[in-house]
């Protein structure tokens, strides 16, 4: 039997906790020591279905709608830090990744940046979206890496942006729309591309703030007035470079060159040379003149020859039927004419 000298003694110790000191192989249950040291354990509540089906719904509801957005969140924004390899204003209002041998634009960014350069490293592709949570952007240069091409709504966010370069890459084709939600857009190079040999139409439609246009050493062989149409308030116009085929199909272009060649830049502009024919290699674009397209006002185009060859079509048809007509109308009247001298007789 535990007397209360030892059980003074034992609780004397740190390691003693009142609440949980269990006398059961000391003393026995009758005891009343046993139970003054071994408080009763309140009543356990009845179970409540309603209420468990609610708090599971509840962990529920947090688990998978809760803590993945507040991680996506946290993981996402990157709001005040600067990218590896990157330097950046104090602010985080611009950020420069040239020169690193990046092979991929770097996977998080400062938000509300508006400048931002990756020139000078490898990277062949931009992310789809890459942009979208960059509003706030006026300045990107992706010149000097090795981009191919551009996904469909890349800045689509962009509608602040003033600047682009996407010179000195491997650019095959643009998407039509690709530039259209930058409607301030004022500076746009795309030289150096030498596989970018065609700019649809409607390409930089909605850009009529845009003042420079920079499409030199590229592969373009004709390049289509509409193209040029909407840009209202263009003053440079860089053409230098490019394999242009001195046909019919360029006096559109330079007739409208000329016309705005009291705001277009004399420099690079003027120094476009033609490629083809072999009688022009080497002329200057500019050189030509209307009596060099003088042929072109009798010359004829497929549309020109379709058109002959239809018309021609619908008269043999019609001649044909004429003669038809005649035979017979011819054959009648004989016949009609002999009918009546045998009545005679």
């Amino acid at each position: 039997m535990l007397s209360f000298k030892h059980l003074e003694k034992f609780c004397s110790y740190p390691s003693c906790c009142y609440p949980f000191i269990s006398l059961s192989h000391s003393v026995s249950p009758s005891s009343p020591l046993f139970f003054s040291l071994s408080p009763p354990l309140p009543p356990r509540a009845p179970f409540n279905l309603p209420s468990f089906f609610l708090s599971a719904i509840l962990l529920l509801f947090l688990c998978l709608v809760v803590a993945p957005s507040s991680f996506s969140a946290a993981l996402g924004s990157n709001s005040g830090k600067c990218p590896p390899l990157c330097t950046c204003t104090v602010n985080l209002t611009s950020v420069d990744c040239s020169n690193q041998q990046l092979f991929s634009p770097p996977p998080l960014l400062p938000r509300g940046i508006r400048n931002l350069s990756l020139a000078h490293n490898s990277i062949e592709m931009m992310p789809s979206g890459y942009l979208s949570c960059q509003p706030e952007l006026v300045w990107l240069d992706l010149s000097n890496n090795s981009i191919m091409t551009l996904p469909h709504g890349m800045f689509s966010s962009q509608s602040k942006l003033q600047f682009l370069d996407l010179s000195r890459n491997n650019l095959t084709s643009l998407p039509a729309s690709l530039l259209h939600p930058a409607q301030r857009l004022t500076f746009l190079r795309l030289a150096h591309n030498a596989w970018l040999t065609e700019l649809v139409v409607d390409q930089f439609a909605g850009l009529a703030l845009l003042q420079e246009l920079d499409v030199g050493h590229c592969g373009l062989r004709v390049l289509s007035v509409q193209v040029l149409d909407g840009l209202v308030g263009l003053s440079s116009l860089q053409l230098e470079g490019n394999p242009w085929v001195c046909g019919c199909a360029v006096e559109p272009l330079l007739n409208w060159v000329r016309n705005k060649i009291h705001r277009c830049s004399a420099g690079p502009t003027l120094t476009a040379e033609c490629h083809s024919p072999p009688e022009l290699e080497g002329i200057p674009l500019f050189s030509l003149t209307e009596e060099s397209f003088r042929a072109c006002r009798f010359a004829l185009s497929i549309d020109d020859y379709l058109f002959i060859a239809f018309v021609g079509f619908v008269v043999s048809i019609a001649s044909v039927a004429t003669n038809f007509l005649l035979g017979i109308t011819a054959n009648c009247c004989h016949r009609w004419s002999k009918a009546t001298d045998s009545e005679e007789i």
